[in-house]
C-alpha cells in the first residue's frame, strides 16, 4: 500500500494505515467495519426518537465526514483489492442511506402527527 505510515490500532492486525485515515488509526478493513457499526448504533438511536438536535447534527456530521473519507480512500493513491473496494462502495452506499433517513426522521421539537382516529364503531361507542 502506498502512503501508508503507522500500522492498525486494532491489537493482531498489523496492517499499515493508509494517510487518509491517519487521525482514525485504522487500516482500511477496520476503518469500514468501525463505520457500519457506528452507522447501525445511529439507525437504533435515531430510530428510537431520543436524539435533541446536538445529537442529530452529530450523526450529520459524523455521515458526512466518513463520506468524505471513503471517497478519499477510493480515489487515493492506496491499491485496494477488488473486495475492499466493493466494502468501500457497500459502506459509502450505507452512509447515504442513513444520511435519507436522518432526513426523513421527525423533528422532536415539533408536535407529532397524530393517526387518524376513527369514530368509535356502535359496539365500542356502547361501552362508553
Amino acid at each position: 500500500m502506498g502512503n501508508c505510515f503507522n500500522q492498525c490500532c486494532i491489537p493482531g492486525c498489523g496492517t499499515l494505515v493508509p494517510s487518509e485515515l491517519e487521525t482514525e488509526g485504522f487500516c482500511v478493513p477496520h476503518f469500514l467495519s468501525s463505520a457500519e457499526k457506528a452507522c447501525a448504533d445511529i439507525r437504533r438511536e435515531a430510530a428510537a426518537g431520543d436524539s435533541n438536535a446536538i445529537r442529530r447534527a452529530e450523526f450529520e456530521n459524523y455521515v458526512a465526514s466518513s463520506a468524505a473519507k471513503l471517497a478519499l480512500i477510493g480515489t487515493g493513491s492506496v491499491r485496494l483489492s477488488d473486495e475492499i473496494k466493493k466494502r468501500v462502495l457497500t459502506t459509502f452506499l450505507t452512509l447515504m442511506i442513513l444520511r435519507e433517513n436522518l432526513d426523513r426522521a421527525p423533528n422532536p421539537f415539533l408536535p407529532r402527527r397524530t393517526t387518524r382516529t376513527e369514530a368509535p364503531t356502535a359496539s365500542v361507542a356502547a361501552r362508553i
